[in-house]
């Protein structure tokens, strides 16, 4: 079986999906590695590197035209998708939540879609191979040090003879993967801080770290089922935005996490929080996408200042910035889930497989994926929330759902056993 790793497409986008040290792994499983030139320059791996692993240095159209399974960070451009060819599988964090057109121009090409921000995360097994917990950590770091970067003053305590300093005051608002790196880092570089989660039951979590626990009273529990949060009433989320606001306006600098696939960002800071900041205060949106963000005004990729002096920052794809290490870690993930997949040499889809029917999008020329049964727009799935505090994907409730419908197992190759 040929595994092919192509180079990245998306403007800015810097990581590679397989690294020298998982190329090696795969190669000890009895796979051929072929990797496009020049696919890793971004996170500085040489061609060399590569080979020296075992893998074979190649063209992108002989890496598309060989491969019976391509690996991707991010989703394949047009001009990519075109190039596949009907029985090929495609592991990437495609998103399809988000863009259910994607799934369907796949599907028609007759591709095998794996996309690896659907991971179950109900189940241990998963964890090694849970992409978006091993970029999330990487983009809660980042997120820190780009608002550390931004705000005028010092994160830590600082006594000189020109005078004391005081720490920074800082507030995360989501206690998931990307919230917790985001406390332990701004702890560790010496800010006051507080967070704020729906769910109760992260407060241990927060205080291990150093951090102090926000507890609304215009809220009650949310907590929903697999550890995350279950979506929020309007009446709960007007009453959580106002409580929200007075603790904003004491803030140096806000981190915002929560991420919902398939459907806009619930709204944490509205723009009269924004207006109770003081001159020189720096919010960062980790929420922020194309459907909106975590805070009002914010975009991706875009850096603002409001009338009143606020700096907000509409976090773009941190884990890009990081692409060493977001490689590294995403490296593990996508090899340990191909070679789950991976039975005598051969790639088998087995939508019986709990695991399995949470990831594959689209087989045998169908969107198979019930989270996107008949949807038509981006926006129009539905879903819960993920990541930090917001709600529950439900992917362990889907993937039930279609391995209760499905029987068999079928390689890639359109075989059934």
């Amino acid at each position: 079986m040929k595994v092919a790793v192509v180079k990245e497409s998306a403007p800015g986008e810097r990581r590679v999906a397989l690294v020298p040290d998982a190329v090696a792994k795969l190669r000890a499983a009895g796979l051929e590695v072929l990797v496009e030139s020049g696919a890793g320059d971004g996170a500085w791996l040489a061609d060399d590197a590569f080979t020296e692993a075992g893998a074979s240095i190649v063209s992108r159209e002989e890496a598309l035209q060989a491969a019976d399974a391509v690996v991707m960070v991010g989703r394949p451009d047009e001009r990519t998708i075109a190039r596949l060819r009907a029985g090929q599988a495609l592991f990437a964090m495609l998103a399809p939540l988000a863009d259910p057109a994607l799934a369907r121009r796949l599907a028609e090409a007759g591709v095998t879609a794996i996309s690896l921000d659907l991971i179950p995360r109900t189940s241990p097994r998963t964890q090694q191979m849970d992409a978006l917990s091993s970029q999330a950590n990487i983009a809660g770091y980042k997120a820190v040090l780009v608002g550390a970067a931004a705000f005028g003053r010092f994160f830590p305590m600082l006594m000189t003879a020109a005078g004391t300093a005081r720490p920074a005051r800082v507030l995360i608002l989501g206690a998931g993967v990307a919230g917790l790196q985001a406390i332990g880092t701004a702890r560790r570089l010496g800010a006051v801080v507080t967070a704020y989660d729906v769910r109760p039951e992260t407060k241990g979590e927060v205080e291990s770290l150093g951090a102090t626990f926000l507890e609304l009273t215009a809220v009650g529990p949310a907590s929903g089922t697999g550890g995350y949060a279950r979506a929020l009433t309007e009446d709960e989320r007007a009453a959580q935005q106002e409580e929200l606001a007075g603790h904003i306006a004491r803030q140096d600098v806000v981190i915002t996490t929560a991420q919902v696939p398939g459907r806009r960002p619930p709204l944490l800071v509205t723009g009269e929080a924004l207006k109770s900041m003081a001159a020189g205060s720096v919010v960062v949106d980790m929420g922020a996408s194309v459907l909106g963000g975590n805070v009002e005004g914010s975009a991706p990729g875009e850096t603002v200042v409001t009338e009143n002096g606020v700096t907000l920052i509409g976090a773009g794809s941190l884990p890009s910035t990081m692409p060493a290490a977001a490689s590294a870690m995403y490296a593990r993930n996508i090899s340990a889930l191909l070679l789950y997949m991976v039975k005598d040499g051969s790639l088998v889809i087995d939508l019986a497989d709990d695991l399995q029917a949470g990831v594959v999008v689209t087989h045998d020329s169908q969107v198979v994926h019930p989270a996107l049964a008949g949807a038509e727009e981006p926006g129009s799935v539905e879903t819960g929330a993920v990541e930090t505090g917001a709600v529950e994907t439900g992917a362990g409730e889907s993937a039930a759902a279609l391995a209760d419908s499905a029987g068999g197992t079928t390689r890639v190759d359109g075989s059934s056993h």
